[in-house]
């Protein structure tokens, strides 16, 4: 066992309190990611679950604030608190004491991090993402960024490659997750879809916000799972270069073959047909994704 991992494998009492804190967060809030984390080797688990905890409160952010400004400020007080300029204890914020140790310890570098908080910016309002290379580009610095770190954690200092792999697996896993999430967004007046495709399909926000939804809307998502499964195919292409070490970071995307599968049911309404996935199977197609790693 390596210094690094001794260190968080016995930690002080306010940081095992902050890492179980972080831990609960994904078990409830992101069971997906949380199911897959329990792959990776345990020494590795508190940092793992630190970065999906940060992810995770960065994403409610828009739930917790009253307004879009409250919201910035918010946001605001992440930035400072990763670049140092946060007033008061920062580390009396669990989240942040767990997040400040995997920077530190796993030697992470803070940008990424900013540039999560900056693409989430976008939560706070309601208007539709512009255009598709937008979807791609807001993914690729939120759910591709958490793989990569992930990578990162689990490499332990080393090289742990596949950061192409890793950009793909995000923006299939992301747009997965958005168009599971989608009936929740509409019921919320927010629109993750491209503006320029729901133009194609002759779509507005409206349709989308106020629940008619309709043919357009349907091909419109269509569309956005052959995007996912595009880039999944891309994803798989690069996988030799993914570390053998950094792979239990890649392990969501085992889920997303099946999410997409079950949209594609007649049955399926974008607007009202809820996504899940037994628990069984989860984890089935987890240990299968592993087992393959």
């Amino acid at each position: 066992m390596t210094k690094t991992e001794t260190s968080v494998a016995v930690p002080d009492e306010g940081l095992a309190f902050a890492f179980r804190h972080c831990e609960q967060l994904v078990r409830e809030g992101d069971p997906d990611r949380y199911f897959a984390t329990l792959f990776a080797p345990a020494a590795f688990r508190p940092h793992l679950f630190a970065l999906g905890a940060f992810s995770l409160t960065v994403a409610r952010v828009r739930d917790a604030a009253s307004n879009p400004m409250a919201g910035e400020i918010r946001l605001q007080w992440w930035r400072d608190a990763l670049q140092g300029e946060a007033r008061g204890d920062v580390k009396a914020n669990p989240v942040a004491a767990a997040l400040d140790d995997a920077i530190v310890k796993r030697r992470l570098g803070r940008q990424p991090f900013v540039d999560l908080i900056d693409a989430r910016v976008f939560d706070l309002y309601d208007d539709p993402m512009p255009r598709v290379n937008d979807l791609e580009g807001y993914c690729g610095e939120t759910a591709s960024a958490l793989i990569r770190l992930g990578g990162l954690v689990l490499a332990d200092g080393a090289e742990p490659g596949g950061a192409a792999a890793a950009g793909h697996a995000g923006v299939a896993y992301g747009v997965t997750g958005l168009l599971r999430a989608l009936p929740w967004h509409a019921r919320n007046g927010q629109v993750y879809l491209p503006a320029d495709l729901l133009r194609e399909n002759g779509v507005t926000r409206e349709d989308i916000v106020s629940g008619r939804g309709g043919p357009g809307l349907v091909r419109a998502c269509a569309e956005l799972r052959a995007l996912a499964r595009r880039h999944l195919k891309a994803c798989e292409s690069a996988r030799a270069t993914i570390a053998p070490a950094a792979r239990p970071a890649f392990l969501p995307v085992a889920l997303v073959e099946g999410y997409l599968s079950a949209m594609e049911r007649a049955s399926y309404d974008p607007l009202n047909t809820t996504i899940e996935m037994p628990r069984w199977r989860r984890l089935w197609r987890l240990w299968r994704a592993a087992k393959r790693g």
